[in-house]
């Protein structure tokens, strides 16, 4: 059955199999830190407001 499915399947390349600098690694480790420490602030906040734009922001950088 699975071979079926993938019977016509194509190969496929993703962006970064040759590394052309759009895509910034150290603008990445930035946000994900970002996303990292927003988490840390919600876990740590019983603010329910806090915690509703805490999650906000992290949809923003994720």
């Amino acid at each position: 059955m699975l071979q079926r499915l993938f019977a016509n399947a194509t190969e496929a390349h993703a962006h970064c199999d040759l590394y052309c600098g759009v895509y910034d690694p150290a603008q990445a480790k930035i946000e994900a830190l970002s996303c990292l420490k927003t988490l840390q602030k919600y876990h740590d906040s019983d603010d329910e407001h806090f915690k509703t734009r805490a999650i906000i922001i992290k949809e923003q950088r994720a």
